[in-house]
């Protein structure tokens, strides 16, 4: 278990600060994560890779030259938000244009794909690609659905490599689709995870017993087997992933692969050198020629026990780019010459150091005396939400972890606190019922990140746009605006009614309160009626199928109980309406 924490909500800032006061040799803090210290060479090709705290030495330990230059880092398990991605990767642009990298969840999906929109409208071009390696959590013919481990690192390697030898953007995106299309990863464990703070693991594994095919977030596996030798281990990791061979490699005889045995936390370096002794001989009859392995903890998921092995088929380019030189905190190869130094960066440190400037008062924008009367109920409608979650964060976990990582209730409890006290900030200044909302929408989205994290802040923001802050807000205008967040969720995730997420609360809870405010019915009323319609729906989810998130992988195990996000939803819907009586 994670021992060493103070409150367990500032553990991942806390430890980001701690890394960049222990790496300045390679990185520099920014808003939302670290970029090199040394600035992006002009016209040079940025880049960024990030997702959740929990996986060190990814993320923030693979920037520096020859690798990242920049990395957005998010919350425990949770992927960043889209404003600290935009930030980020703001800071490492050097003029070429930025790529951003990450692992291919849900959250990390939205908000990087968010924060390249927010990047283009600032004329930076820019490009995504999510890693896609394990083969347990999809299919070959859903390769797009599989989820980012530690095939990470030779992709992201890739394309920074090509970056460095100052190819153009498209080129770099082209080197990282080709490095994926030939990434295959599989892994096992022992036993889960525990979060700081948490008393318990996000999963178990009963004595004697291993999980295969685990996720890195807590994830439970697709199965289980009995405990294996070494030798037995390297065999299934092996075997696993020969079956699997990318679509221009016939048979591995003569084939050259990059080699990477990962321990995902608490598998001790001896025992993966005796795996991996295995894992050579036996790609080794396999007529497989290794290049450069990696043995060692490379993405880890804090204390689990477990292990994975990643194989990239290489060709003479991506041979090249693997072998190339690279210098970060966790991760060297090769030489590289002496860096360029940053003298107008280091003059304006200076600067800042000798004359520091003193923060500007936030300022809102002007709102009318009834839109801030509107505001108060705002505010006390999210006091209401970040209440009802953290009574019952506790039991959102629990759902969650049935077919999940049982993290929802921690993310929803950051980013409801967080927005409720974004609020109270901007009421406290005088704002309208519309910046309350976005300022909380921004704050839910920085604090939880995740799949969570980017919905809430829709929602909230999309409330925030149809509130405004010129008038009190009626009844028939708040349901129009519930169902503009439901049309923008849908949207952003991509999820429809029936896949088992929040959308199938979110869509007949809209669709109840804007029937509701047609008849007439006053908003106390028109909400009551709606949360009544979200509590049933709500609990209908537990007799769908995942097809979204997470839980997709698992969908058999979820059946049964109602989904995370769609109960929590359904929660926040109730404790509102009680706000609105009180405010009425």
């Amino acid at each position: 278990m994670t021992r060493l924490f103070n409150d367990p909500a500032a553990f991942a800032d806390e430890a980001l600060e701690g890394f960049t006061a222990a790496h300045r040799r390679w990185v520099r803090p920014v808003t939302g994560g670290v970029v090199r210290a040394t600035a992006t060479p002009a016209g040079q090709v940025a880049v960024v890779i990030g997702g959740g705290s929990g996986h060190y030495p990814a993320f923030s330990g693979l920037v520096g030259r020859g690798l990242a230059h920049g990395a957005a880092v998010g919350n425990v398990f949770a992927s960043p938000s889209a404003r600290q991605i935009h930030s980020v990767a703001t800071a490492a642009h050097g003029g070429g244009g930025v790529l951003l990298m990450y692992g291919n969840y849900a959250g990390d999906v939205l908000h990087f794909g968010q924060a390249a929109e927010r990047l283009a409208a600032d004329g930076i071009e820019t490009r995504t690609f999510a890693v896609a390696d394990d083969i347990s959590s999809a299919g070959p013919d859903e390769r797009a659905k599989r989820r980012g481990i530690a095939g990470d690192l030779p992709v992201f390697k890739a394309a920074a490599a090509a970056a460095e030898q100052g190819l153009p953007l498209a080129e770099v995106l082209r080197v990282a689709e080709r490095a994926g299309a030939r990434t295959r990863s599989f892994g096992i464990a022992f036993s889960g995870c525990t979060l700081p703070g948490a008393d318990h693991p996000l999963f178990t594994v009963p004595e004697a017993r291993m999980a295969v095919g685990l996720g890195i977030h807590g994830e439970p596996g697709i199965g289980e087997e009995a405990l294996p030798t070494a030798d037995e281990a390297a065999r299934l990791l092996v075997e696993t992933l020969l079956k699997e061979l990318p679509q221009d490699v016939a048979d591995p005889a003569g084939q050259r692969a990059a080699v990477i045995l990962n321990g995902l936390g608490s598998v001790k370096y001896e025992e993966l050198f005796v795996v991996y002794r295995e894992v050579a001989a036996l790609l080794g009859d396999a007529g497989v020629e290794i290049v450069d392995p990696e043995v060692g903890e490379l993405v880890t998921s804090f204390d689990m026990a477990g292990i994975s092995l990643t194989l990239t088929w290489l060709d003479d380019r991506l041979e090249e780019l693997w072998r190339a030189p690279a210098d970060t905190p966790a991760y060297r190869k090769g030489a590289l010459g002496a860096a360029e130094p940053d003298l107008d960066r280091a003059a304006s440190v200076t600067a800042a150091a000798q004359d520091p400037v003193v923060p500007a008062v936030p300022v809102v924008p002007v709102a009318s005396d009834a839109s801030r009367r509107a505001a108060a109920t705002v505010l006390a409608a999210l006091d209401a939400v970040a209440r009802v979650v953290d009574a019952h964060a506790d039991e959102l976990g629990r759902i969650d972890a049935v077919a999940g990582d049982g993290d929802h209730g921690i993310g929803m409890r950051r980013g409801s606190t967080a927005a409720h006290r974004a609020a109270a900030d901007a009421h406290g200044l005088g704002a309208g019922a519309g910046t309350v909302l976005t300022r909380a929408a921004d704050a839910w989205a920085d604090k939880a990140g995740g799949t969570s994290g980017a919905l809430w802040g829709t929602i909230l923001r999309s409330l925030g746009t149809a509130l405004g802050d010129r008038d009190a807000p009626g009844a028939a205008r708040i349901a129009e605006g519930v169902t503009d967040a439901s049309a923008a969720v849908r949207g952003l995730g991509g999820a429809e009614v029936g896949d088992k997420t929040m959308v199938d609360v979110l869509v007949p809870f809209a669709d109840a309160l804007a029937a509701a405010t047609a008849e007439g019915l006053p908003l106390a009323d028109a909400w009551d009626r709606a949360a009544t319609t979200a509590t049933a729906a709500a609990a209908g989810t537990a007799d769908l199928l995942p097809r979204k998130g997470r839980a997709r992988p698992h969908a058999e195990k979820s059946l049964g109980t109602p989904d995370a996000g769609a109960h929590s939803l359904a929660l926040i819907t109730r404790a509102v309406h009680g706000a609105l009586l009180d405010h009425h």
